[in-house]
């Protein structure tokens, strides 16, 4: 006989709770247990017994056979970079990000610029007509894309067995339901069971899945959270939706890599491919401005150019401020430290503050020497050369210190027509400098470096 009983479920977690507290007891996150209501004694429905009707064996891992499938390959080139090359035969990637980033734009360009592939694009947040209206402004190439109004999860996968489509995308995960499960859509437990009844299709029938899941700033929706250790791929698109440009970044890919970045421009006619990203971190300035340095940095396995600003001013109350924004703040303080010991740079009674333009998040430690010599330029209020450029790691001894592949570093400032770059001396082991037009500035100290550059 079914039984119903009553648990707080943690919508961070997923932790079960028998009475409701303030506090979730395993992440420790506050106001997260929601009241949901169970059934017992009947089972889970994503314990059924599968479709085929025929239970899994096992198998010795060499009589398992391997078929070769190739990816599928977008029209995206920014997409296909994230991915690791194109969408895998079979794979669930989850696309999270809050509420109007794009997200279901860029899957409905998707879904439209797939020639000759059968795509069927599941809503359950938004009407036919009101998906025909924005697929009216995006360039259409893709006749076989099919369009699906629906919540219920096995009437989706029953809709996908008959029609067998290329590429499947679920436009949102919260918005479905399994009737199986009283609770309500978006709730831990519904998005957990559609997860994994859409999981196992794919991996049945090879067919690659989309989620769209909704997340806030402080990541307080359960639904991308919950689904992170299921999923194959998880993409984080981000960026001010106020602004134009948006950040595709991977977060988990077990078919590629993930230090990937895609990068788009949100405009009238859908997502712009951005080719040189380069040119847009990097603004168009009429005149030198002191705290001012452009930094060569990697994202995976594309070399961007970004500029670093900086802003050193008297400090107007007792405690001096520190602020950074797209740049680790406890690394900033460490490299005003650095600038104090070893270079003698005085910055204890002023406000500092760190601004990597354009919106980027930067680890690259790369930068550390960009960074320092901008806030040096904003303390003295000297200029940097406009045509210069800086790529080296700098350590707590004030050493310069040699980066990885900074022959890719070199060849992207060239190409956007910087005259000097400088580096640590250690990075011109076996480079060779000849094929390149900027020049090269090498050196070993921080501190000799900046009495290079400012002449103090």
């Amino acid at each position: 006989m079914t039984k119903f009983k009553t648990v707080f479920i943690c919508q961070q977690c997923g932790h079960q709770n028998a009475k409701w507290a303030g506090r979730c007891p395993s992440c420790n996150t506050w106001n997260s247990l929601v009241e949901e209501t169970i059934q017992t004694g009947k089972p889970s429905p994503t314990s059924r017994a599968p479709r085929a009707g025929k239970a899994a064996e096992p198998k010795l891992l060499d009589d398992i056979r391997h078929e070769d499938r190739p990816r599928l390959v977008t029209p995206d080139k920014e997409l296909n970079r994230v991915l690791g090359g194109g969408i895998v035969a079979g794979s669930l990637v989850l696309l999270g990000g809050e509420p109007g980033i794009g997200k279901s734009t860029l899957m409905l360009q998707v879904a439209m610029g797939l020639p000759q592939v059968k795509v069927l694009y599941v809503s359950g947040e938004e009407s036919g007509e009101q998906l025909k209206m924005r697929a009216e402004r995006l360039p259409s190439v893709n006749r076989e894309c099919y369009i699906l109004t629906e919540t219920n999860v096995e009437t989706i996968i029953q809709t996908v067995e008959e029609t067998e489509p290329g590429l499947l995308v679920i436009d949102s995960i919260q918005t479905l339901n399994n009737p199986l499960l009283e609770s309500a859509p978006g709730s831990i437990s519904q998005v957990r069971e559609c997860a994994a009844s859409l999981m196992k299709m794919a991996k049945d029938l090879h067919v690659p899945v989309f989620l769209v899941g909704h997340i806030t700033k402080d990541g307080g929706l359960a639904g991308p959270k919950a689904l992170e250790h299921m999923v194959d791929t998880v993409l984080n698109f981000e960026g001010d939706r106020h602004l134009s440009y948006r950040l595709l970044r991977t977060v988990k890919n077990r078919f590629g890599s993930t230090a990937e970045l895609g990068i788009y421009e949100m405009q009238g006619s859908g997502l712009r491919q951005v080719d040189n990203p380069s040119e847009i971190l990097i603004s168009q300035r009429e005149y030198i401005t002191p705290g001012i340095a452009i930094g060569a940095t990697l994202e995976g396995n594309r070399p961007l150019l970004v500029e670093i600003q900086a802003l050193v001013s008297p400090a107007s109350y007792g405690t001096p401020q520190r602020s950074a924004t797209g740049f680790d703040p406890r690394r900033m303080n460490m490299l005003l430290a650095v600038l104090e010991k070893r270079a003698g740079y005085r910055f204890g009674t002023y406000d500092v503050f760190l601004n990597i333009a354009g919106g980027l998040k930067v680890e690259d430690p790369a930068i550390d020497l960009a960074v320092c010599l901008a806030l040096v330029s904003s303390l003295l209020d000297v200029p940097l050369p406009q045509e210069a450029c800086f790529a080296a790691e700098v350590g707590l001894g004030g050493e310069i210190r040699a980066v990885n592949r900074i022959e890719n570093r070199i060849a992207e400032a060239d190409k956007l027509g910087y005259k000097t770059m400088y580096l640590s001396k250690y990075s011109l082991k076996g480079l060779d400098t000849k094929k390149f037009d900027l020049k090269l500035q090498p050196d070993s100290s921080l501190e000799y470096m900046c009495r290079t550059l400012f002449g103090e």
